[in-house]
């Protein structure tokens, strides 16, 4: 499995209303920024003394796999790249508000990496908690969450299409149905507006825009489709094929 660079971690200022209160909130964001900065680049090098620096030792940290990480885990995990990998994280969109000696900042990490000679492309949305000390601003929490794209999309033969068309129940009331356009397949669920449909492959549609959901159909053991199971990570509701 790939390891990206940010596996281990997770400027405009709001409600500000003195004019020297503002030049004390920007300046704040900027050193955010730059700290935060800072943090990725250390990442990439694998200076872990730089986080050990910035971040509090009661610190808490949620990465992007939902796991809880401590301080002395996130700087035991920050080492160099292995030969072969390389990249860069690069802070953006980054906004911050600062009420008093506490700031949450949100930003978005654009990292491209280079494993073994392919070129990857990853974005990460943090939200991290800042607390001011005699010694200078101090990471105190943070959370990642992976920007997720839709993937890309195979083509379906007119005889694939063919069989995923039909009815198919959740309930009694809540009914989707599948139709062949020329453009390609659409799906309506009762109530609601038509969406296109692509595949990821075959038998393993999803609906571009909904990063979190994929339709997974379902075969007797004859071949026939007999439903789909909409799943929404490791989640599952069944929809059952109406003849």
């Amino acid at each position: 499995m790939i390891r990206t660079l940010l596996s281990f971690v997770g400027v405009s200022v709001l409600g500000v209303s003195s004019p020297i209160a503002g030049a004390a909130a920007d300046n704040t964001a900027a050193i955010l920024e730059r700290q935060t900065q800072e943090l990725m680049d250390a990442i990439t090098y694998g200076k872990a003394d730089v986080w050990d620096r910035y971040m509090d030792t009661n610190a808490i940290y949620t990465d992007e796999s939902g796991n809880r990480i401590a301080k002395a885990q996130m700087l035991k995990d920050i080492r160099p790249l292995p030969d072969g990998v390389s990249g860069n994280i690069k802070v953006t969109e980054f906004k911050a508000v600062v009420q008093g000696s506490t700031a949450i900042t949100s930003h978005l990490d654009d990292e491209h990496e280079n494993y073994h000679g392919h070129e990857l492309h990853c974005q990460y949305r943090s939200t991290d908690t800042w607390f001011k000390t005699p010694h200078g601003w101090r990471l105190l929490g943070g959370q990642i969450l992976a920007v997720r794209t839709d993937p890309p999309a195979v083509q379906l033969t007119p005889q694939q299409m063919d069989e995923y068309v039909g009815r198919y129940a959740l309930t009694q009331e809540i009914i989707y149905e599948i139709r062949k356009k020329e453009h390609g397949l659409e799906g309506q669920q009762s109530g609601r507006q038509a969406e296109p449909i692509r595949a990821e492959v075959a038998d393993v549609l999803f609906v571009p825009g909904k990063v979190r959901y994929r339709k997974v159909f379902q075969r007797g053991a004859d071949g026939q489709i007999t439903g789909f199971a909409e799943r929404r990570e490791a989640w599952d509701l069944v929809w059952k094929r109406l003849p």
